[in-house]
């Protein structure tokens, strides 16, 4: 037996203690991370190596497959790893650098998001300014921005809740250490750093949520003036695919972390926190792959016979990056 009010780390209950279900789970989990490990690092290899995908277009989605395989490597591979121990113990380092990878990289997402939303007004609405104003210099800084955003987020978040004095039974109620669940632990409820941090960023995020539908009511107001069918469909198919990826992960993460915690486990919880945290990563390949011919053709040609080696292709990727 555990003694869960000294030991110096959390307890992660999971999805069940049955032991049947806890390999049903990690086996579901491991097919679903490989997914999105494939399909992320797919995306990244063809956007580097094809000459047709060096627009900026593809160099934010390129960052944005990065952020995805980091983001859902950050909880996963822990979770399947707890399931089939039969362990759900974390330790104190690995909760720290859990909730820092985690919040920095949701927050980095949301800004990448809202970057390719105005690559996208810009290209549509403004597309004679389109190689002026989104030059490659403007693209190497936004995206060195947003990694900068997302990790000043996860360094405050991690400081303040992890400054908070805890009592009582260390029990988290998912399958991560999930801020909100942390919170219930706290010896009183006098965190009002945290609150403060949570608001900056939700504030943060309700901005870019804003910029993005303005982007979009723009876009949208242009297409719609477009005579001919077939911009039409052209146009709707790169943008559609963002815009439901910016709805699902934003709508999900947000009622997850706006409404209150629960005080015992919940599948409700549980299946929110898969839907911002699983399900994006995994989907995001699939969404921009099958909805973009340029990347289907790309796609064939790197998976075509005598191309070029898996190593080589690899290794070209990486120091292409």
């Amino acid at each position: 037996m555990v003694n869960l009010t000294s030991m110096s780390g959390f307890l992660l209950m999971g999805f069940s203690e049955n032991r049947k279900l806890q390999i049903l789970y990690a086996l579901l989990f491991l097919v679903t991370y490989l997914m999105a490990l494939t399909g992320n690092l797919l995306i990244i290899t063809v956007t580097t190596l094809d000459h047709r995908l060096q627009s900026p277009m593809y160099y934010f989605l390129k960052h944005l497959s990065v952020l995805d395989l980091c983001f859902i490597s950050v909880t996963v591979p822990q979770c399947i790893a707890n399931s089939l121990t039969n362990s759900g113990y974390i330790s104190l380092g690995q909760c720290i650098l859990q909730v820092f990878f985690f919040i920095a990289l949701a927050s980095s997402e949301v800004a990448i998001l809202t970057v390719m939303s105005y690559d996208r007004y810009v290209a549509i609405c403004r597309p004679l300014q389109y190689e002026t104003i989104m030059d490659p210099c403007t693209c190497r800084h936004a995206v060195a921005a947003v990694w900068l955003a997302g990790g000043f987020s996860g360094l405050m978040h991690t400081a303040v809740n992890f400054s908070i004095p805890l009592c009582g039974e260390r029990v988290i109620y998912q399958f991560f250490c999930d801020i909100p669940q942390m919170l219930k632990l706290a010896c009183s409820h006098e965190f009002v750093n945290e609150i403060a941090v949570a608001a900056f960023t939700t504030s943060a995020a309700f901005i870019c949520l804003v910029s993005i539908v303005l982007s979009y009511v723009h876009i949208f107001s242009v297409v719609l003036r477009i005579p001919s069918a077939e911009g039409r469909t052209k146009v709707f198919a790169t943008c559609l695919p963002h815009l439901f990826v910016v709805t699902f992960f934003l709508s999900t993460a947000g009622f997850e972390f706006l409404r209150p915690p629960s005080d015992s486990q919940s599948a409700m919880d549980l299946m929110f926190s898969i839907f911002y945290t699983v399900i994006p990563p995994t989907l995001n390949p699939v969404i921009y792959s099958l909805r973009n011919e340029a990347m289907k053709a790309a796609l064939r040609k790197v998976l075509s016979k005598g191309e070029v080696s898996p190593r080589k292709m690899y290794l070209k990727a990486i120091f292409k990056f």
